[in-house]
């Protein structure tokens, strides 16, 4: 059977390329993407390649930044203009195509296997998207082109920006197994760490190792990550459908003063659990556990979880289990910086409940009634046409 022919495309700079569109002075100067200072969100969140040239890293403060290229120029996200252009990019991808799967806002992975009596080997499709999506969208893209996902995905970051990489059967020996082990997909920095006090640097020293031994260091992914050194990666392209789950939904905030009291923690919970229950009835889901995320004025990030008896989708019950689970952990010995919970282990409304003898479960069905009539009015009259008192300015 002949190999798949798989591209990854990875949008190049995406957040700061997209930026720049609308600030053409700007093409030749250094220039970040950052989140908002005054608001306590004051970190890089992508950069050009100029500003990269002088050490500018995404994730660091826009001090640090600013220390390193003290004529950076910070521009404000634009997320409406991200997805427009996400969008517009996947748009392209589809006349090559329909098996594409998302891998963030900027990158997608393609099999073009059945495309090729159309458009070319994959090399050559390759070219047509890069060349469409400069001309088109005014961006550029870089392209790894594979017999599977994982080299795919290594292809497109060896060269940027505006590059094409072919990692092939006679040749990825030679272009992988050289590469740190951190360059494979899903080794992040706690793997990486275990696998160098092992001796274990490259991809190829990966393919040496006894399977036995990385089963002890990683586990079950020890065996996958030789899978992936050794090219035998054969998951396959897969599109998102209108069904699909999502992992998990949620958010942190960041407010501009420090948090400080319990009532405050509350009035986040109850924000956040609005926009979540929302989303999960959208979507007819309920979920099953509560991570709570915790970030102290040091800075030291912890997280909280609990596994429900019962799976939920109502805001003010999310928001009553998360403040629980706060409050059964966090000891206020720092005021927080930023705080925020999200829900996992989603399941469709087909979901199975465990009766209880004390009413609980029928007080839930009656919140679950108010809070559909709370969703229906906003359908309605608009999303602020209703609002909780605890969460109104004061």
């Amino acid at each position: 059977m002949a190999d798949r022919i798989i591209l990854h495309c990875d949008l190049n700079n995406f957040f700061a390329s997209v930026s720049l569109l609308s600030n053409p002075t700007l093409y030749d100067v250094p220039v970040a993407v950052c989140g908002s200072v005054e608001a306590r969100h004051g970190i890089v969140l992508a950069k050009n390649e100029i500003a990269k040239k002088f050490g500018v890293k995404t994730a660091e403060a826009v001090w640090e930044a600013k220390r390193k290229c003290p004529e950076l120029v910070t521009l404000p996200p634009d997320y409406k203009k991200y997805h427009e252009y996400s969008k517009k990019a996947r748009e392209i991808y589809a006349r090559y195509t329909d098996l594409i799967e998302p891998f963030g806002i900027d990158e997608c992975w393609l099999d073009v296997t059945g495309s090729t009596m159309l458009f070319g080997d994959g090399e050559q499709i390759a070219d047509k998207i890069r060349r469409d999506i400069k001309r088109e969208l005014g961006i550029t893209i870089s392209v790894g082109v594979s017999f599977n996902k994982v080299f795919a995905k290594l292809g497109s970051d060896m060269k940027k920006p505006d590059a094409i990489t072919v990692i092939s059967r006679e040749n990825y020996k030679q272009k992988v197994w050289s590469l740190p082990v951190s360059d494979l997909l899903f080794v992040g920095k706690r793997t990486c760490e275990k696998l160098n006090q092992s001796g274990i640097f490259t991809v190829g020293d990966v393919t040496k190792c006894d399977d036995a031994m990385l089963m002890r260091l990683l586990g079950k992914a020890g065996a996958q990550l030789k899978c992936y050194a050794l090219g035998n990666d054969n998951s396959p392209v897969v599109p998102p459908g209108p069904d699909d789950i999502p992992k998990s939904i949620g958010r942190i905030t960041t407010p501009p003063n420090d948090i400080a009291s319990h009532d405050d923690v509350w009035k986040i919970f109850i924000s956040i659990a609005e926009e979540i229950s929302e989303i999960l009835h959208s979507k007819n889901l309920y979920a099953s556990t509560i991570q709570v995320h915790t970030r102290d004025t040091n800075l030291k990030t912890k997280e909280y979880s609990h596994t429900l008896t019962n799976p939920l989708n109502t805001s003010i019950l999310l928001a009553k289990e998360a403040i629980k689970i706060f409050d059964a952990n966090y000891i206020w010995d720092l005021p927080l910086r930023s705080v925020g919970f999200r829900v996992t282990n989603l399941k469709g409304d087909n979901v199975a409940f465990q009766a209880d003898f004390f009413g609980e479960q029928i007080l839930d069905e009656k919140q679950e009634i108010i809070e559909n009539s709370i969703l229906n009015l906003r359908k309605k009259f608009g999303a602020d046409s209703l609002k909780r008192g605890t969460i109104c300015d004061e």
